[in-house]
C-alpha cells in the first residue's frame, strides 16, 4: 500500500511539473522516472525489456524512423514547395488556410498514421506561416487535433488502433467500415468548430503580393533526390497499409524505410540526424516508464476491473464507461501505454458479453475514447508531444495550456457526437 501510494504520488507531481511548465517536460518525465526506481518499482527489466511496464521500442523507432525520412525530404526543398503552393491557394484568407492544412493532415493520417502525418505537415505548416507572417500556434494546433481525428478511421491511423486491431482480430476493412463514417462526421464538425475556437486570428485577410510572382515548382531544389525519396516514401506506405499481410510491424517498415532513403540520398550522418528530435523521444521513453510504473502496481489494472465489474450485462453501460473513462485517463497518460494496459481487460469485458471482434461495439468504444482523448492535452498522443517538440525548437513553442484549453473543448464535443454514433449503430439502430 505505502509503495503504490508513493508511486501515485510521484506520477502526480511529475504530471504537475509537466503541466505546468515549471521545469522542462523532459526534465519532469526523466526525473519521475528517477523517483519510481529510488523506490524500488522500477528497474531495468521492468523499464527497458517488460513488454506491459517497460518502453514500447515499436513505438520508438517507428517515430525515429519516420524522423529520419522527414529530415532528407527536407532537403529537397519539398516542404517549401506546399507552403508556397498552400498560400497561394489560401488566396490570402487565413481560415481557408487553416481548412486547406486540417484536410491535408486529416488525409495523410490514415494513410500512414497521425504521429508520421504531423512529422511531415507540421514543418509545411511552420514555413507557410512563417511566408505570410501569421502566428503558427492556432495552424498547428489544428493540424494536431485533425490528424488525431484522422487517424480514427484506419487500423494504422493511430498507435492504439494497432494494438487494439491486433488483440480483437480488427482488420483493416472493420475499421473502414465502423471508424471512417465517425471520423468524417467529426471532420467536418472540427471545421465548424475552428471557425469560432480560432475567429481572432481570422480578423485580417493576409497580403499575398510578394508571394504571387513566386513558382512553388522553384522551390525544389534536389528534383531527383526528391522523387528517390518519394517513391521510398511510397513503398512504405505501401507497407503500413498490408504491415498484417508482410508480417513486419510498424517500426520495422518505418527503419527500412529509414534505411533506403538514406541510401538513395547518399546523405551524411550529420545530415539526416538533424531533424531527428531527441527530445521527444527521450520525453517518450520516460512517460512509457511512468505510466508502466502504474500498471506494475496494479493502479491501471485495478480500474479497468472495476469498470468490468460495474458493467456486468450493461453492454451500453460497458461501452460508455470505455468512451468516456478511456478518453478521461487518456488525458493524463500518453494514449499507448494506456492501450496497452488495459486492452487486456477489455477483451475480458468483450467476452463477458459473448460477442467477438467487430461485431462488439466495447472494441469500438474503446478506440474512439482512446484515439479521441487523445485531443485533451498536450501528453495525451503521440502526436501532441511530436509538433510541440518541431514547434519549440522552430522557435514558436507552444504552452502546455496554449494547447489544452483548445483540446478540451473539441475532445468533449467528439466525445458527445461519438457516444450517439455508438448508442445509435450498436444499440437503437441494430
Amino acid at each position: 500500500m505505502i509503495l503504490t501510494s508513493a508511486a501515485i504520488s510521484i506520477f502526480i507531481v511529475s504530471y504537475a511539473l509537466i503541466a505546468t511548465e515549471r521545469v522542462h517536460r523532459v526534465a519532469a518525465a526523466l526525473g519521475g522516472v528517477a523517483g519510481m526506481v529510488v523506490i524500488g518499482v522500477v528497474d531495468a527489466e521492468t523499464a527497458f525489456f517488460d513488454p506491459h511496464t517497460g518502453i514500447d521500442w515499436n513505438v520508438i523507432f517507428l517515430l525515429f524512423g519516420m524522423m529520419v525520412i522527414v529530415g532528407v525530404l527536407k532537403q529537397t526543398g519539398l516542404f517549401e514547395f506546399l507552403a508556397l503552393w498552400a498560400a497561394q491557394k489560401s488566396e490570402g484568407k487565413p481560415y481557408k488556410l487553416l481548412v486547406l492544412l486540417v484536410l491535408v493532415g486529416a488525409t495523410v493520417a490514415p494513410i500512414l498514421d497521425n504521429v508520421t502525418c504531423v512529422l511531415l505537415v507540421a514543418p509545411v505548416t511552420l514555413s507557410v506561416c512563417r511566408q505570410l507572417g501569421l502566428s503558427p500556434s492556432p495552424y498547428l494546433i489544428s493540424l494536431i487535433l485533425a490528424s488525431n481525428i484522422g487517424g480514427t478511421a484506419t487500423l494504422i491511423g493511430d498507435p492504439p488502433n494497432i494494438i487494439i486491431g491486433s488483440r480483437a482480430g480488427l482488420s483493416f476493412t472493420d475499421f473502414l467500415v465502423h471508424s471512417l463514417p465517425l471520423t468524417v462526421i467529426l471532420l467536418a464538425g472540427f471545421i465548424v468548430m475552428a471557425r469560432f475556437l480560432f475567429r481572432k486570428h481570422f480578423t485580417q485577410p493576409v497580403d499575398l503580393s510578394a508571394l504571387r510572382d513566386l513558382r512553388p515548382v522553384d522551390a525544389i531544389t534536389n528534383m531527383r533526390l526528391l522523387v528517390r525519396c518519394l517513391v521510398v516514401l511510397a513503398l512504405v506506405m505501401v507497407a503500413f497499409s498490408l504491415h498484417t499481410v508482410l508480417h513486419l510491424d510498424p517500426s520495422t517498415v518505418a527503419m527500412m524505410g529509414a534505411g533506403a532513403t538514406v541510401l538513395v540520398s547518399s546523405t551524411t550522418p550529420e545530415e539526416f540526424l538533424e531533424e531527428v528530435e531527441w527530445g521527444t523521444l527521450a520525453f517518450f521513453m520516460a512517460l512509457f516508464v511512468l505510466v508502466g510504473a502504474l500498471v506494475e502496481v496494479g493502479i491501471i489494472g485495478r480500474i479497468g476491473e472495476m469498470a468490468a465489474e460495474a458493467m456486468g450485462e450493461r453492454e451500453l453501460l460497458g461501452a460508455t464507461a470505455l468512451l468516456f473513462g478511456s478518453a478521461v485517463i487518456g488525458a493524463f497518460v500518453d494514449n499507448i501505454p494506456y492501450t496497452t494496459a488495459t486492452v487486456p481487460v477489455v477483451q475480458d469485458m468483450v467476452a463477458a458479453t459473448g460477442s467477438s471482434g467487430a461485431d462488439s461495439p466495447l472494441w469500438w468504444a474503446f478506440v474512439f475514447g482512446a484515439d479521441l482523448g487523445g485531443n485533451t492535452t498536450a501528453v495525451a498522443a503521440g502526436a501532441n508531444v511530436v509538433v510541440l517538440g518541431i514547434a519549440a525548437k522552430a522557435g514558436s513553442p507552444i504552452s502546455f495550456w496554449g494547447f489544452t484549453k483548445y483540446g478540451i473543448v473539441v475532445t468533449v464535443a467528439s466525445l458527445l457526437v461519438a457516444w450517439l454514433y455508438v448508442y445509435l449503430r450498436y444499440f437503437a439502430l441494430a
